[in-house]
Order: C-alpha cells, then structure tokens, then sequence
C-alpha cells in the first residue's frame, strides 16, 4: 500500500498521584494520513491545531517519527512523502499531541513498509522519542495505562478498562506551557511522607477508575502531593481551578504537565463544573477511548 491512515487519540497521563505512570486515553483525535509518491520531498499540509505554526518539512514531528520508524527497522527511507494531518488535539496542553503524532508516524512507517516492527519495538521506539511512556502506552493501547520501565530500561505498560461510568471533562486555557518547563520546576527529591502518600492514592485511584468512580472517592484517589504543587507557579490559573473545583466536590487535576485540567463528571458533579471554570476556557466533555490509535488502509483514492 502506498497510503496510510492514522487516528490517534488525545491522552491525559499522571491523572494526580499516579506520576509518569497513569495514563488515560480520551475520545478527541489527530487524523494522519501519509502517502508515499513518486515525487522527491516532503509536502505536509495541517488543518486545525498548529496550523500555520508547526513545521511542513522534514522538521514536522509525525515526518520525524516516520523517519526514525524506518531507520529502526532497516527500511529504506522513502524518497517522497505527502502528509495531511487534520489536528483537533490542542497543543503544548498537556493533552498529549505530541505522543499523538509520534505514534503517528511510527505506525504509519510500519503500515508503508516491509520490514518489521513489533508492537513491543513501537511502544519502545515512541518512549524514546517522547521521553516517558504514560502519554504513549494510552495513545497505542487505550483505556487507562500504568507504564514504567524495567530494569534494564524498556519500557512495560498494562492496559486496565475503566468503568464505564467514568466521564473525563478537560477544561483548556487558551495558554500554553511546555513539558521542558512544567518539568523543570520538579525537585530532585520529595519527602518520603509525600511519595507514601502518592504511592496510596495512586492505587486507590485504579480502584476507583475500574470499578468504583464515585465522586467521594475519586477525589481522596486524585490528591497529588509530588508534582502539582511545585508546578503551580508556571500555571496559577489552572492550579487555582483544580482547588475550586475540588473545593465543590469535583475530582479534578492537572492533565499531564498541564496547563489544562482534567475533571471527572457525574450526574451529582456535572451541574458544579461550568459554574467554577469562567469564559477563559473551553470545556470538552469525552469518553474514554478504549481501543487507542487505529491504522487504516484506504480501498480507493
């Protein structure tokens, strides 16, 4: 085949305790397709988010992963490549796009190839290109991911199904806030009473998202004590909203490195969220995605 469709979903990972750990997997997507041709170079066009702001050469990170996809596999590099990408996964959120268009170009290479790439090689490959694997391991697999890596450095993930009763809400900012940055704020060591604390609440959180999502007890599972609080600072806006949102009984946290926030809806909390969030963000009611990205060859063109 010489195209290739991907749909890869927006991710939210640390979801509080659980960091570089959890992730989550959400209904709002990035649509990739790439086709091999006969013309020398590179063509990428964008529609919707980044649009007139991302690279359209070989500097775009979905061209990037696609040629680190090939070179991993021993594939030659194709000499022409036409990209459309259609973005609705916001960027430098803490959505995770750029995971989304890593994977992207990974499966996309593997789809347009010969050659061979497990399953296990992608999910490697895509940790090292983004530098931790709870964005990644949602986006490949679905659902709610525990990622970490083993000890000699590959990564592992398992992949848990969420109740059904659970409704991620992500309420963005019209701002930004790099990973590089949200991270740099994070000490080099934490008391040992604050990664107990965590280790609990992290467990008691995959409790909660497979099986019991009561509001109650998602918001004692979402209580963070190792990277919200030093990070708050490069976000106040959105630190101040988790605070009044969870001051109302509403489960919410930064998503990702933020500066978005990701809430946790229900039928006696989902009346509490616009009330509290203003007309500075925009609120994006979803579901979980359960399948995560998904490869697609087009019969005609």
């Amino acid at each position: 085949m010489t195209t290739v469709r991907i749909r890869v979903p927006a991710t939210s990972a640390n979801l509080g305790p659980g960091f570089d750990a959890l992730g989550l997997a959400l209904t709002l997507y990035d649509d990739v397709e790439a086709t091999l041709t006969a013309e020398p170079g590179v063509r990428v066009s964008v529609e919707g988010e980044g649009a007139g702001e991302v690279d359209l050469g070989e500097g775009h990170l979905v061209i990037r992963a696609m040629r680190e996809a090939y070179a991993r596999m021993g594939a030659p590099q194709p000499e022409g490549i036409r990209l459309r990408c259609v973005n609705r996964i916001p960027h430098a959120r803490g959505l995770g796009s750029s995971s989304a268009a890593v994977c992207a170009g990974i499966l996309a290479a593997r789809a347009l190839s010969d050659a061979d790439l497990s399953d296990d090689d992608v999910f490697a490959l895509a940790t090292e290109m983004e530098g931790h694997p709870d964005n990644v391991a949602p986006c490949l697999a679905g659902g709610l991911t525990v990622a970490w890596t083993d000890h000699v450095g590959v990564p592992r993930m398992v992949k848990l199904a969420p109740d059904e009763r659970v409704r991620p809400v992500a309420v963005v900012p019209s701002t930004r806030l790099s990973t590089e940055t949200a991270r740099g704020l994070l000490p080099k060591d934490v008391p040992h009473k604050d990664a107990s604390f965590n280790a609990g609440r992290a467990a008691l959180l995959i409790a909660a998202l497979t099986s019991r999502p009561e509001p109650d007890l998602l918001l004692a599972a979402t209580e963070d004590r190792l990277h919200q609080p030093y990070r708050a600072p490069a976000m106040p806006e959105s630190a101040h909203l988790v605070e009044r949102l969870r001051a109302v009984g509403v489960p919410a946290v930064v998503s990702g490195a933020g500066p978005t926030v990701l809430a946790f809806s229900s039928p006696d909390t989902q009346d509490l969220i616009a009330p509290e969030v203003g007309n500075d963000w925009h609120i994006q009611q979803m579901d979980v995605d359960p399948v995560g990205a998904n490869v697609q060859f087009p019969e005609t063109r």
